[in-house]
């Protein structure tokens, strides 16, 4: 009797495709299930097509596909249609799919049979067609999406443990990781802890089915606890005790790898049709690719933090009378690390050193060259050079190690790969500081300008003369500016990512950051509280959870410095007092003027009399540089009773010749500077010095009339 015969006196038909030439060979069985005449029959893809219910169609390559990977059977259910679009029967379809003969496509064979209706205990488990692949389509994006976002494995396999699958969800998950020759569990769900003891640590070669998944890469479905025995013999006993009745094995692949294997074990008995291993494979995959993401983030974040530790300096020793703070926070992406740093350098005779900057980018090569720069200003300091000197021989230092890698030109040499990222630089601040006596020696490079916070509680951007940022020319000139820390105030020194980060400006980030050196109490408080206030204002406690004025942008690094003079201040009443310098090349510089005089006296009583000081300040600052050859040295100081304070403002220049009254017509441009002070100022005066010259005048708070010099 021929194998037809047999097959069709139990009513299942036998068919055969060749997906390369698009032909279905059907026996007589095969055609009358699909509503033909009981004879064999050779059809188009079209044919067999019209006679089916177009979803199902659509299905069978993915159903295809997945067996022929898996090795497997490919099984799926069929709905026949007739001309008018009524289904006729439902058959079950199952074919083992082959490379095809000519190389090209798959070929099956398969049988179909008709059927009649569910298997028992099937129907409580499994919801009709349509509803069953809604529900799957909605598992599987909700389960995507939550993988995305899971950022560590801890969070990945906590997400795996609360799939909840469409119609079959398993009881007991586990997730076994690949380590050279031996099989471990990353994490499992559905055990009590400690029995996952003798599969915790297992070699490769070991016969149980996740080891057998990882060394082939093929899943593995056990469908009963005695298609388990049969299979695996050897670890059946340790299974046993789980009371599970199906499982499933599935490897997890990235890039070609087998990186373990997804158990998913049921207290039910599952027939694992091919929708459901579709289901766990596509699960299968999402699991692998979020191990992998998670892994590769927790490297990078353990790879960062080592940077981190390795490059930042630890602040050293106390200083006599100083007491210093710092914080460095990184960017938000990549590997955490940028080219933000700070550090104390111990000179000879007490003194130290101490430097922040910026490297451009936040990247490991911008790290890198931060590490070269920070160990360059080290050497350079510790060989007793000045401020001015330190930063030239640090701007040389770093144009000649990125020239070597880009040439002279901005661009890689011949052969030499720069990563598309070109030349960098560096902005920088060294400042010199004599304990003793609270004397610093600022030179700044590019850098944003130290704020200083005073005994009264008064916060003024202190300006002082600087240079192009490190790396830009080899040969730099950095002047130095001298001032003096008194006891009881505090220097700031950051980088812009305090001040820009969160969507604002130089200018709207500098008047948050002035606030709270407002509110700064430094005899109740420790300098640690205010840097951590400050780091707070822009990233806020736990703000990359929450949304408002407190997001966690952390687009840029943030390096913050404070160094505070300690001993008992004057009071609140001590003289408030600055001075500042003004160059020839720099005449932009009296818009700073003018407004570092309206910090000067942002709590003056009078709003006019603040007003006129600024304006007889630009008046004379302007005066020295148009009509001498020098330099404007200011000098401004505030004393007295709140209320009833005294102003006094001198401007000294190296010009011999005094000025003297003129008579401006109205179309003059000039002339009537001594005019507006005579007018303006309470006392007024120009004072001749061995070398050029002062004017002054004074502003008394609380009095209403202006008295001529």
């Amino acid at each position: 009797m021929h194998t037809e015969d047999v097959l069709a006196a139990i009513l299942t038909g036998l068919w055969r495709w060749d997906n390369a030439t698009e032909v279905v060979q059907l026996d007589a069985e095969a055609a009358r299930l699909l509503g033909l005449p009981a004879e064999p029959v050779e059809l188009t893809e079209g044919a067999v097509r019209s006679r089916l219910h177009p979803v199902d169609w659509n299905e069978i390559d993915g159903v295809v596909n997945l067996a022929f990977a898996e090795g497997t059977l490919a099984e799926s259910l069929l709905r026949v249609m007739d001309e008018n679009g009524r289904v006729l029967r439902t058959v079950r379809s199952r074919a083992k799919p082959m490379a095809s003969e000519a190389g090209v496509g798959l070929r099956l064979v398969g049988t179909l049979q008709e059927v009649s209706e569910q298997e028992p205990g099937r129907a409580a488990r499994q919801p009709v067609t349509g509803d069953w692949r809604r529900s799957r389509e909605a598992f599987l994006l909700d389960a995507g999406r939550a993988l995305a976002e899971a950022r560590s494995t801890a969070e990945v396999l906590r997400v795996a443990a609360s799939l909840s699958m469409p119609g079959f969800s398993p009881d007991g998950l586990a997730v076994f990781g690949a380590a050279g020759d031996r099989l471990t569990i990353i994490g499992q769900h559905g055990h009590s802890a400690g029995d996952e003891g003798p599969f915790a640590d297992m070699p490769l070669d070991t016969d149980y089915p996740a080891a057998e998944v990882v060394r082939t890469g093929r899943a593995i479905y056990l469908s009963t606890p005695d298609e388990y025995r049969g299979r695996f013999p050897a670890t059946w006993p340790l299974a046993r005790r789980f009371g599970r009745e199906s499982w499933a094995f599935l490897p997890l692949i990235v890039a070609g790898r087998t990186i373990g294997a997804w158990m998913a074990a049921f207290a039910h008995r599952v027939g694992f049709t091919p929708d459901e291993r579709s289901v766990l494979t596509t699960v299968a995959r999402m699991l692998a690719q979020a191990l992998a993401r998670a892994g590769v983030a927790e490297t990078e974040r353990e790879l960062s933090l080592g940077l981190q530790r390795t490059m930042l300096p630890v602040l050293g020793p106390a200083i006599p009378g100083m007491e210093v703070a710092a914080r460095y926070v990184p960017t938000g992406g990549g590997l955490q690390v940028g080219g933000d740093w700070y550090d104390m350098i111990p000179l000879p005779g007490g003194r130290v050193a101490f430097v922040i900057g910026d490297v451009q980018g936040h990247d490991v090569r911008a790290a890198g060259l931060m590490g070269q720069l920070r160990i360059a200003l080290r050497a350079y300091a510790s060989e007793g050079h000045r401020p001015d000197a330190v930063l030239s021989r640090a701007s040389r230092f770093l144009y000649g190690i990125t020239e070597g890698a880009h040439g002279v030109d901005g661009r890689a040499p011949a052969g030499v790969s720069d990563g598309g990222d070109g030349t960098r630089f560096a902005t920088c601040l060294y400042l010199e500081v004599d304990p003793a006596t609270g004397t610093l020696d600022i030179a700044r490079a590019g850098h944003p300008d130290p704020a200083l916070l005073l005994a009264d509680g008064t916060v003024m951007v202190r300006p002082t003369d600087g240079g192009l940022p490190l790396g830009i020319v080899p040969d730099t000139d950095y002047p130095t500016t001298r001032m003096t820390l008194e006891p009881g105030e505090t220097l700031m020194l950051c980088t812009d990512g305090l001040l820009e980060t969160g969507g604002h400006d130089m200018e709207t980030g500098w008047l948050r950051v002035r606030k709270l050196l407002e509110e700064y109490e430094p005899r109740r408080e420790s300098l640690e509280v205010l840097a951590d206030s400050l780091v707070q204002a822009v990233h806020g406690p736990g703000s990359h959870h929450t949304v408002g004025p407190l997001a966690d942008r952390r687009e840029d690094d943030i390096a913050v410095l404070l160094l505070s003079r300690t001993g008992e201040p004057a009071g609140r009443t001590a003289p408030r007092r600055t001075v500042m310098t003004v160059a020839q090349a720099e005449p932009e510089r009296i818009a700073g003027v003018r407004r570092h005089v309206r910090e000067l006296l942002h709590d003056w009583a009078d709003e006019d009399q603040v007003d006129s000081a600024v304006l007889m300040v630009s008046e004379m600052v302007t005066n020295v540089l148009v009509h001498t050859d020098g330099d404007a040295l200011l000098v401004a100081e505030a004393r007295g009773e709140l209320g009833a304070r005294r102003l006094r403002v001198e401007v000294a220049d190296s010009g011999d010749e005094l000025p003297h009254r003129r008579r401006p017509g109205e179309m003059a441009s000039s002339g009537r500077g001594l005019m507006l002070m005579e007018m303006l100022a309470h006392a007024w005066g120009v004072d001749p010095r061995g070398e050029g010259k002062s004017i002054w005048f004074e502003l008394y708070e609380g009095s209403t009339s202006a008295a001529g010099g």
